[in-house]
């Protein structure tokens, strides 16, 4: 079994944290929640472990990456309300051992759909970039959402997408939905932190396809 490689843990932005302890960087992710540095340099210093344990649970590769960034986007929620000192006792655990304990309660209560179900890609957006994409789809406008989860996701063209929103009594031509989907795309980057954008956006993406940048399987469950 071959743990993926995540480039992300070499960005000198993440590196930079790699000397706090799991108790600091739980303390400035929960300080920061506009910032999704420490919340990345946990998920680079725990994915091999998180992932070791997924992967011995899925019964196929697709699916073992799906439930890694169900997992991670578990323990995102978990963390913001996790204090290891008030509810675990200083000496009665680890944050490792937090770590491993929410993997397996989402093991455990995984019903993960069929391989050809699954639109993850997990090269194209790693758990961090996949959470923080879904809080920033958040903020946009329900017709724009709509719209770019119906591009991207399920790479629905415009003119269909344009069809089904007539057929719902929306008066849009194909055109008009370019636009807004290009708007929706703006703004969705917009929303994203500002280190997310520099980690995962930066110099090195801009070779990618802006079809891949929102490959997530946002909101599709």
């Amino acid at each position: 079994m071959q743990i993926p490689n995540f480039p992300e843990s070499k960005h000198p932005l993440i590196k930079s944290l790699f000397h706090h302890s799991d108790q600091e960087l739980l303390t400035l992710f929960q300080r920061h929640r506009s910032e999704g540095k420490y919340f990345t340099a946990i998920f680079c210093r725990y994915s091999p472990i998180v992932y070791t344990l997924v992967r011995h649970s899925a019964r196929s590769p697709v699916q073992a990456e799906y439930l890694f960034a169900l997992t991670w986007r578990h323990i995102y929620h978990e963390l913001g309300g996790m204090d290891l000192r008030e509810d675990y006792g200083l000496e009665s655990t680890s944050f490792q051992n937090q770590i491993i304990n929410l993997t397996a309660v989402c093991i455990n209560q995984a019903d993960l759909p069929p391989v050809e179900s699954i639109h993850y890609n997990l090269k194209v957006a790693p758990p961090p970039l996949w959470c923080y994409l879904e809080m920033a789809l958040e903020q946009l406008p329900p017709a724009v959402r709509l719209m770019v989860i119906m591009a991207q996701t399920f790479h629905w063209s415009e003119t269909r997408i344009a069809a089904y929103l007539q057929a719902e009594g929306e008066m849009i031509t194909p055109a008009e939905v370019r636009k807004e989907l290009q708007e929706g795309y703006e703004l969705l980057e917009a929303a994203l932190p500002d280190d997310i954008r520099v980690v995962y956006l930066g110099v090195e993406a801009k070779n990618r396809e802006e079809s891949d940048l929102f490959a997530v399987p946002v909101l599709s469950e």
